[in-house]
């Protein structure tokens, strides 16, 4: 229960802050707190809050439909009913005119997002709509679209629609190619270890259409790209010394068949005053080691 109470007196607290701000249209849009509110707004269980959140919303809508004159007797009337709506007593004598005045926030906050790029075209597909709901599941991990303010369930829609059109176009069909695109993508935004790549998705620093066409390789962490990087160069290396062949021994014994007709060879891979790398190879079954030993640098520098 304490915590509940701290958690609402933050939201309170950053509301009524954002409340005494002059927003303008520019701000809004490049900061997109509107969506960071509605999702306040959604999340909450506390009137006040919701309340709070809603008059937000509703003021700053106002500035993206544009400046206006006097507003005509319909307005007027949608104006004094949601204000009358918003205070205690009307509260307690109609929670179904709330529930609709809601609904209605709730869209009026997801067009402000939506009118950034063009929703996605709705589908009756089963296999679609299910892909469209496991994208969304996986862009909601870590809670990140929560903080960014996005829309998930539309990112989804339009990722889906970017995956389709490509293949569809080609085979006519969600067949494996399709279902194979799909889960690629899912696996790479629920992996723990690669938060960037949701929350780049989520911002919009990587477009639908993009995160639609990229290759494992290029979705993959700073870490998983790193270790690619320097696995390529121990293959490349050792591709190199295969062709430039070893020094024959019989100083090392072989781990799986436990002979000793071996071939090493040293190469510096680190600093230069540092003892080389020994790589061996057993000329018996072709396994192949590194060895990082002081003593062996000294003993094959003194051969």
């Amino acid at each position: 229960l304490k915590s509940k109470r701290i958690r609402k007196a933050g939201a309170l607290d950053l509301l009524k802050e954002l409340k005494n701000i002059p927003m303008t249209l520019e701000l809004l849009q490049s900061t997109r707190i509107g969506m960071s509110v509605n999702a306040i707004r959604k999340q909450s269980t506390d009137e006040e809050v919701t309340s709070l959140a809603k008059s937000l919303i509703k003021s700053w809508k106002k500035l993206l439909d544009g400046p206006s004159t006097d507003k005509d007797p319909e307005e007027k009337k949608k104006d004094t009913a949601i204000t009358s709506q918003n205070s205690p007593e009307a509260r307690e004598e109609s929670s179904s005119s709330g529930n609709v005045s809601s609904r209605k926030d709730e869209t009026n906050a997801r067009d402000t997002y939506v009118s950034s790029f063009p929703r996605a075209p709705s589908t009756s597909d089963s296999v679609r709509l299910k892909c469209r709901e496991m994208l969304a599941a996986a862009l909601r991990t870590g809670d990140d679209y929560i903080a960014i303010g996005a829309d998930e369930e539309e990112l989804g829609s339009q990722i889906e629609e970017d995956i389709l059109l490509p293949i569809y176009q080609e085979i006519r069909n969600t067949d494996m190619k399709y279902k194979n695109r799909v889960r690629s993508r899912i696996s790479n935004l629920k992996d723990a270890k690669n938060p960037n790549l949701r929350k780049n998705v989520l911002c919009g620093n990587i477009p639908p259409d993009l995160f639609a066409r990229m290759t494992a390789e290029e979705m993959a962490s700073d870490e998983l790209k790193e270790m690619r990087k320097n696995l390529t160069k121990e293959a490349i290396r050792e591709h190199q010394m295969a062709k430039t062949g070893g020094t024959q021994t019989d100083l090392f014994t072989c781990g799986k068949c436990k002979k000793k007709n071996c071939t090493y060879t040293q190469v510096q891979t680190r600093s230069a005053d540092e003892p080389m790398t020994t790589f061996v190879v057993c000329n018996e079954c072709g396994n192949r080691w590194k060895v990082y030993d002081t003593f062996l640098y000294s003993y094959f520098t003194h051969l």
